[in-house]
């Protein structure tokens, strides 16, 4: 699969001739430097960005075949998003924002379960503002997990965090892979965060350069960097 952007007769590469295979329940960690392709290809699999040439499969949906329609209901019905950048609504309580995801899918999580999990119950009546870092971005994964997604998506889940609070947030992540079975694949430019994925995809220049498998996983509390 590749991916093109042009902009009149200027064209930019931003994946050349990727080939991945994604197991469900797997966590992978795609690392690289910037403009290596790892957005582009988060976003690809997302259903929010399209391939320009080759295929993207879920399961036995051709997402390269698929319209707007279809992406947005495999977006809605399979796919939970987590970003840098929390994109909370700062008037709404922390349950007010998970809520709001339960209306547009068939069988949600309870929204003070998906709380729950992310160790918010006693915040889950305040407003963004009076949360920290770490616990708005805690909510986010709440919010993507309320979906029962099969996928969890995370774009620098831990980017704009502290040591300690990144730590908490990779937790989070790692139990929700675990103990639903959700697959999960991460960006991060941290290479120390590739030792709790099952497979690590290393991209550079829009290629997959390698693929390392992980024999023995470490608990994000055991990462330093």
């Amino acid at each position: 699969m590749s991916k093109v952007y042009r902009t009149g007769e200027v064209e930019v590469v931003a994946l050349r001739d990727v080939d991945l295979d994604i197991a469900r329940g797997e966590f992978i960690v795609l690392l690289g430097p910037s403009g290596s392709g790892k957005s582009t290809l988060l976003n690809i699999l997302g259903g929010l960005d399209a391939a320009s040439s080759g295929q993207v499969m879920f399961g036995d949906h051709n997402l390269s075949a698929a319209g707007e329609a279809a992406l947005t209901e495999y977006r809605r019905d399979h796919v939970g998003f987590v970003f840098q950048f929390y994109n909370l609504i700062p008037s709404l309580t922390v349950r007010e924002n998970v809520a709001l995801v339960t209306d547009i899918v068939q069988h949600p999580m309870p929204v003070d379960e998906a709380i729950d999990r992310v160790g918010l119950t006693p915040r889950r009546d305040h407003f963004p503002a009076q949360l920290s870092g770490g616990e708005q971005q805690r909510v986010a994964i709440a919010r993507a997990i309320v979906k029962r997604p099969e996928v969890l998506l995370c774009d620098e889940p831990t980017g704009a965090l502290d040591y300690q609070t990144g730590k908490l947030v990779l937790e989070v992540i790692a139990h929700v892979n675990e103990e639903i079975g959700t697959t999960a694949v991460v960006i991060t430019h941290n290479a120390a965060i590739a030792g709790m994925a099952d497979r690590v995809v290393y991209l550079g220049d829009g290629r997959i350069q390698r693929i390392v498998r992980n024999e023995h996983k470490i608990r994000p509390s055991e990462l330093s960097w």
